[in-house]
């Protein structure tokens, strides 16, 4: 009985051995996971599983994105650098164009001549009522309706070059807005040039009509 007891002891051995030579590897493997804490079953799930420390790379979707990003801000940045002599002249010569408009609906609701009268030399420009009297500004009615580019900080790099209306610097309307010059003859030319920054700027008014428009 014991004989046949520790052959078949013998026996068990032997496999047990002929397996461990058979799958070294694997053994060698299971002993590791058993040190570490980890399940011989989890180890593909674990070998394919992203590290936490993985850099993700960015998406097409995502660089087009920031393309356009980049393209709206370069949109609304360029304007904004354009140089302070660039749009002092720009808003000199919107100013110009309207106060003349409106020394010209004066004299059409009021029936009565208008004059808006420039001084070159001195960079300003006033309107005056049919007697000759500078006009108080409608908005601040304490002061005359009378712009100073030298002394205005917002204009202060804008000269007046030049105001002819048929060789004299005053150009009158009547109670149909039409346009004439100083001897309150018709008007046949009247420009006004302005200039800031080697960059000049027209302010036109047109004969019979008083059509005022301003071109670089």
């Amino acid at each position: 009985m014991r004989c046949r007891l520790t052959r078949q002891t013998n026996e068990w051995a032997g496999k047990e051995t002929a397996s461990r030579d058979r799958h070294p590897r694997h053994d060698a493997d299971s002993v590791a996971m058993e040190r570490s804490g980890r399940q011989p079953g989890n180890m593909d799930t674990q070998m394919n599983r992203p590290s936490a420390n993985a850099k993700r790379a960015f998406t097409l979707t995502e660089l087009l994105i920031v393309v356009v990003i980049l393209g709206i801000a370069a949109a609304v940045a360029i304007p904004m650098m354009s140089s302070a002599s660039s749009m002092q002249l720009r808003a000199a010569s919107g100013m110009v164009a309207a106060d003349l408009e409106y020394a010209k609906s004066m004299s059409i609701s009021r029936g009565q001549r208008y004059a808006v009268v420039f001084n070159a030399a001195n960079e300003t420009y006033e309107i005056r009522d049919p007697n000759n009297v500078v006009i108080k500004h409608p908005v601040n009615k304490s002061h005359d309706y009378i712009v100073d580019f030298a002394n205005d900080g917002r204009l202060d790099r804008v000269d007046i070059v030049s105001a002819n209306f048929d060789g004299n610097s005053t150009v009158k309307f009547d109670y149909l807005g039409s346009p004439f010059n100083q001897a309150n003859g018709n008007l046949n030319s009247g420009v006004i040039t302005l200039q800031a920054g080697g960059v000049n700027k027209t302010v036109s008014v047109e004969p019979v009509t008083g059509f005022i428009s301003v071109s670089d």
